[in-house]
């Protein structure tokens, strides 16, 4: 019977493991692709020390454990302790051909921003939950990220840890539970966008209306507010989806303005809808349909725009130098009309001695909130509600509609009491 090999302690070595002659210890395995493998260290068991001068390490049985357990179940922890996090995302992000432009950009500039440089550059399989955690955290401390941003980031990397996973680099995606934790521990809810109350909608309407100044923009918010498009469709909008015959909008693309892939600069683009929810056609109200024409007529006579972007042509409206609108030019709008609408309706409430109707601070989106709460408050058929707005979960209708029937069933009950034999 051989001799068993020995450390240079003494202790009996077990089948492959040796002990080199600078000391380190070394685990000779055959990984999932049937290659030879080997994992060192400078300690067989945790209770050894390092060697002076040298980096501290897990002890070898410790690794040959884990090594071992992963051969066992077809994880090739090799490779995964050899890729990046980086390296697997610029794969996975090249693969995913279903993404929308627009989106791949977004996730690309996101990923680039804030995890590239941060854990981006570990290995896929030293990733740990702990790791993640951390990382979200400082995002949230130290970048100041909110729950959109923080969902954003989850969404980008999570599929890319469920790929490792079912390629077999890594045994489960730590990523997992990770953002519901957060959640938890910041007591985080998405903030809710509100619409505006209809005394709101209407100081709003007519300020505009009768402002010389803002009044230029009255065009726009009619059709935001009459239709409930989002904004990147009715700044898309062209002559050609109006059917004044039949009073109807078609609504089949967006005009986005976002980061080109190939050069990094900004510009306009065509976006075609997620879902097919989002390909639809909306009635015209009267008001709708007057304000459009008289545009149509003031532009035969000032010209119309003349700008093309990927093939589409003929837009409606446009900002002061004849080009397409855009999205932040809106909202730069609104935000001067609700702080010169507040200055003057807080003068005007002082010399009449009573309370203003001030406006809160609002973005072009909550115009399309408004339109469906209002939406929400005379129309009962959920179905409709979701057909017009382009919702493609009709989760999405329902909590609009029940936050904004919420008032009306109030109202209803007032109007009913002592009106019911109940006692």
């Amino acid at each position: 019977m051989s001799e068993k090999r020995r450390d240079s302690k003494g202790r009996i070595l077990r089948q492959g493991e040796l002990q080199r002659n600078d000391g380190k210890y070394e685990y000779r395995y055959i990984d999932v692709k049937g290659e030879r493998r080997s994992i060192y260290s400078w300690k067989l068991v945790d209770t050894d020390k390092v060697p002076n001068g040298k980096r501290n390490c897990r002890a070898l049985r410790d690794m040959a454990k884990e090594v071992n357990r992963d051969v066992d179940d077809g994880i090739n922890s090799y490779d995964g302790y050899r890729t990046t996090l980086n390296r697997f995302f610029d794969d996975y992000i090249e693969t995913k051909y279903e993404l929308k432009p627009t989106t791949r950009t977004n996730y690309k500039y996101m990923y680039d921003k804030y995890v590239r440089n941060e854990i981006g550059n570990k290995d896929i399989a030293a990733i740990k939950y702990s790791d993640i955690k951390k990382f979200y955290i400082h995002l949230i401390r130290d970048v100041g990220f909110k729950p959109n941003s923080m969902e954003i980031i989850q969404t980008i990397i999570h599929p890319v840890f469920s790929i490792a996973v079912r390629d077999g680099l890594i045994r489960i995606n730590p990523t997992d539970g990770a953002m519901a934790e957060i959640k938890r521990s910041h007591d985080w809810e998405k903030p809710k966008r509100h619409a505006l109350t209809e005394a709101e909608q209407s100081a709003f309407v007519n300020f505009i209306k009768s402002h010389r100044t803002y009044k230029h923009w009255l065009p726009i918010f009619t059709v935001l507010l009459g239709t409930g498009c989002r904004v990147g469709e009715v700044v898309g909008l062209r002559w050609r989806d109006c059917d004044f015959k039949e009073k109807i909008i078609t609504i089949d693309h967006s005009l986005i303005y976002r980061v080109r892939e190939d050069d990094g600069k900004c510009g306009f683009h065509i976006s075609t809808p997620k879902t097919k929810a989002g390909i639809r056609i909306i009635p015209m109200f009267e008001a709708v349909r007057q304000t459009l024409i008289e545009e149509r007529i003031r532009q035969m006579q000032t010209g119309f725009n003349q700008t093309e972007i990927d093939g589409y042509s003929g837009f409606i409206f446009s900002n002061r130098y004849g080009d397409c609108m855009s999205p932040h030019c809106i909202n730069r709008a609104i935000d001067r009309i609700v702080r010169d609408y507040n200055i003057e309706e807080s003068e005007k409430a002082k010399k009449e001695n009573r309370k203003p109707i001030l406006l809160p601070h609002f973005s072009v989106h909550n115009l399309r909130h408004t339109f469906c709460t209002r939406f929400c408050e005379n129309e009962t058929n959920l179905k409709v509600i979701q057909e017009i707005m382009g919702h493609a979960d009709i989760t999405t209708t329902m909590d609009i509609y029940n936050e904004a029937t919420k008032e009306k069933k109030i109202e209803s009950f007032a109007n009913l009491e002592g009106k019911v034999k109940i006692s």
